[in-house]
């Protein structure tokens, strides 16, 4: 089992825990404590010292109402957002539902990546995910370089690739064999922001 590293932002002690146990110690029965696993010790140190809020979601968005919006979305659908933090230097994406903001999947933090990086990978991740539920509904995304990179099979980042940020370049390699070996029949679509406002799945964070 690979190990986890447990950050306590509030708790009986804060700090960072090796195991589950020690953890629990300083968050159950606790009111409003706050804390959370990461897979390695450098993203838990760079998580202990920002504000806890940064490594957690929002609260689920008001469902969107198409019939108020000019040429609305497709509601049976998934969108996906990627947030990347120039103080933290940390990235995550995620999927939901985009008639109800349900989220459906998160990956990250990790560290070094960029906002195009997270989104190329949010909608590869939607693809693999529909290919193995058989869900034939669009994705939506807010992108047009990840998208373009989704459909060309083909990342162009000025990214450099580093020790650090080692784990979102393995992940993108992976994606870009994925694209190659799968064929997919999902509309890959943008997210018309100017129309619609910001999309279900956004971090909130710009």
């Amino acid at each position: 089992m690979k190990k986890k590293f447990y950050v306590v932002w509030k708790g009986r002690k804060t700090g960072i825990f090796e195991s589950w146990d020690e953890c629990e110690k300083q968050i159950k029965g606790f009111q409003d404590a706050k804390y959370k696993s990461f897979d390695n010790i450098h993203l838990a140190k760079t998580a202990f010292f920002n504000q806890p809020e940064e490594h957690f979601q929002k609260k689920i968005k008001t469902p969107i109402h198409s019939q108020a919006l000019k040429n609305p979305p497709i509601l049976e659908s998934i969108t996906v957002d990627g947030a990347h933090s120039f103080s933290t230097h940390l990235s995550e994406y995620q999927g939901v539902y985009t008639k109800t903001g349900e989220k459906i999947f998160h990956n990250g933090p990790f560290q070094s990546g960029s906002n195009n990086l997270m989104e190329f990978l949010a909608i590869v991740h939607a693809l693999a995910l529909c290919k193995q539920k058989n869900w034939n509904v669009p994705i939506y995304s807010d992108s047009k370089t990840a998208i373009s990179w989704v459909k060309q099979k083909k990342v162009n980042t000025n990214i450099q690739k580093t020790f650090e940020n080692q784990e979102v370049f393995e992940l993108v390699h992976r994606a870009l064999q994925w694209l190659e070996k799968n064929h997919y029949e999902n509309l890959i679509l943008k997210w018309d922001t100017e129309n619609w406002g910001e999309n279900p799945a956004d971090f909130g964070r710009k």
